[in-house]
């Protein structure tokens, strides 16, 4: 293997210090998870927060307002929640970020000294997580490894029995209240990316009932009604071509799909009492809180303030809580009382992240569709061309939306206007716009960042010498992608984590993704190599001309390492230019100080490649 050249990594980026301390006090500024609450025990509740540096969790308790770290491990922890009856805090337990681990439980009030977690669910295997689900009697943990999916299920104190296996991708949906039934999501159909739902019992576990809207129609199983008794699961469906509500019944077996009249696609949550929904609505990468009456039909607005909603919950008391920000404003969480009120609920230690340009909508029009785009410009830039960087989400299926990013605003303060485009593929925006890449990915989508990119040069935002593509994941995909199918338009690309070799990553990345490779594709290499080959980067690697930054993960399981160096070994072969920056961690960090690192020398690197410093 070729030695792969070292990426320069400076001190710092502005010889303003002023402007220095700004760009880095976004990233330092601490930031706290929307708190999980005890359905038993309300003022226990836990969420994360990088106030120690570090992603990890914290436990607070309202009734005391205190607050205490749970979790001190070398590379973060990010998923945690907390028992019904409020006695435990579970967190997922990886190995150096690698995603493959288990769940862990220990007291709220915490351990004592020089004691050790234990697993949450005794007698599960260790793999990837897979829904987790947690009663006061039972417990449940879905499991991914290379058999497929695994649920088991505790009762009491006795160790797990297997409760579902299969070789299809899946897990846990939800618990009933009464912890008689478990939803459990399946791709036995043989396409993850559309699941269905299927009801056991949790006695013995047979079907109870099953639900499939058939072929490119998913169901999602999001909760089961908080009241005792109650059996109604609260679905997603997309049976008219976007994401939309029902309210399933499971021992009447009948259903009631709730049709809004809102554009765009819903999420929904219960109110705690059953008699509504906590309704979140997505339109144009923006987000609205409404209140939906179930017996009444009635929906209605909730003042909150234009921007994104990251999660929402409801109290016993009927307060709405929820995490809040837009591109100019910093996050928050936040609680909507009954009177109308609006204040902060949690405020994490120290200052404030310094604000950042706002975002400004795009819509270009092509043959597919109109493609919407989200555009920052420098405060105070001149209307003249300006070097652009096009940053493309990972996913596929997630979106950008109006929410601040500490490092869009590095971007921005560096001079670059920063473009997301919100690609065929981006959820937010029907089913066929997210399922348009089926059977073409990676190219598909660099269709839509070409249009967006000519419409850029063109109405005099972008200086067409100096636009850079950049992305992380499956945005660093598209990046490699487009460097080498698209040179003429590329005088820079920055690729975090991405698949860069499609086959080889294939054959080494956890077994969810590579369900869902085959259900994107139209089945695996084996079955359509060609297809995997075209949308492949390593393909187009000869084509390349632009210098690249790589960024990756040593315990990467979804790009994993090997992968990366067969492309490289391609640059280097030819004596393109590129440089590479490995990091011991996986999918990305959650350590505060290598966020910063790797933001930094991306936006160096473009600088130094443009010539502009």
């Amino acid at each position: 293997m070729t030695t792969h050249p070292v990426a320069e990594v400076p001190d710092r980026l502005f010889a303003d210090d002023e402007a220095e301390a700004r760009w880095r006090a976004r990233f330092h500024a601490a930031r706290v998870s929307l708190p999980d609450w005890a359905l038993e025990a309300p003022d226990r509740t836990v969420y994360v927060s990088n106030a120690s540096g570090v992603w990890e969790v914290y436990a607070w308790d309202r009734a005391t307002d205190t607050h205490r770290q749970v979790t001190d491990r070398p590379n973060g922890t990010l998923h945690a929640t907390v028992t019904p009856d409020g006695e435990r805090i579970l967190w997922f337990n990886d190995t150096d970020g690698d995603e493959f681990g288990d769940w862990m439980a220990e007291p709220f009030a915490g351990r004592p000294v020089h004691s050790e977690p234990e697993p949450a669910v005794p007698g599960a295997k260790r793999g990837y997580p897979a829904g987790l689900a947690y009663g006061d009697a039972i417990r449940v943990a879905g499991v991914a490894d290379d058999d497929g999916t695994t649920i088991y299920l505790a009762r009491g104190e006795a160790d797990a029995e297997v409760i579902y296996q299969n070789e299809h991708d899946g897990g846990v949906a939800a618990l009933s209240h009464d912890e008689t039934l478990l939803a459990i999501a399946h791709s036995e159909h043989g396409d993850n990316r559309h699941p269905a739902l299927r009801v056991l019992a949790v006695a013995d576990g047979s079907t109870v009932a099953e639900k499939w809207d058939g072929k490119g129609k998913g169901l999602t199983g999001i909760a089961f009604s908080p009241v005792a008794g109650d059996q109604r699961l609260l679905v997603l469906h997309e049976r008219r071509g976007r994401e939309e509500l029902l309210i399933w019944d499971v021992a009447a077996d009948t259903e009631r799909e709730i049709t809004l009249d809102l554009p765009g696609e819903v999420e929904a949550d219960w109110y705690t009492d059953g008699t509504a929904l906590l309704v979140a609505h997505t339109h144009e990468a923006r987000n609205t809180l409404h209140r939906y009456d179930i017996a009444t039909a009635e929906l209605s607005t909730l003042n909150t303030p234009p921007g994104t909603i990251g999660s929402a919950h409801t109290r016993p008391d009927g307060t709405v809580e929820y995490s809040w920000s837009n591109a100019a404003e910093p996050s928050a969480v936040r609680a909507l009382f009954d009177d109308g009120t609006d204040r902060v609920l949690l405020t994490p230690p120290g200052d404030r992240a310094p604000s950042s340009a706002p975002l400004v909508d795009a819509f270009v029009e092509t043959a597919h569709g109109r493609v919407h785009a989200l555009v920052a410009r420098p405060v105070g830039a001149p209307d003249g061309p300006l070097p652009t960087v096009f940053s493309l989400h990972g996913g596929p299926h997630a979106a950008d939306e109006d929410r601040f990013s500490a490092y869009r605003a590095l971007w921005v303060d560096a001079g670059f206007a920063v473009v997301h485009v919100n690609y065929r593929g981006s959820t937010g925006y029907g089913s066929a716009w997210r399922d348009a890449i089926e059977g073409r990915p990676g190219l598909t989508e660099l269709d839509d960042v070409r249009a967006v990119h000519t419409w850029a040069v063109e109405s005099g935002l972008a200086d067409p010498a100096r636009c850079v593509v950049n992305g992380a994941s499956w945005g660093g995909y598209l990046t490699l992608l487009a460097l080498g199918t698209q040179p003429d338009l590329w005088a820079a690309g920055v690729a975090g984590v991405p698949v860069a070799d499609y086959l080889a990553a294939y054959e080494d990345e956890m077994e969810p993704l590579r369900a869902f490779d085959r259900a994107l594709f139209g089945g695996s290499p084996a079955e359509v190599g060609d297809r995997y080959a075209e949308c492949s980067p390593i393909t187009y690697v000869d084509q390349v001309r632009a210098p690249v930054l790589v960024l990756a993960g040593e315990n990467d399981p979804r790009c994993p390492i090997r992968q990366i160096d067969n492309y490289l070994d391609r640059l280097a072969a030819r004596e393109q230019h590129y440089e590479v920056y490995r990091y011991d961690a996986g999918h990305g960090s959650l350590v505060v100080a290598e966020t910063i690192k790797q933001s930094l020398l991306e936006v160096h690197f473009a600088l130094r490649v443009l010539g502009l410093r």
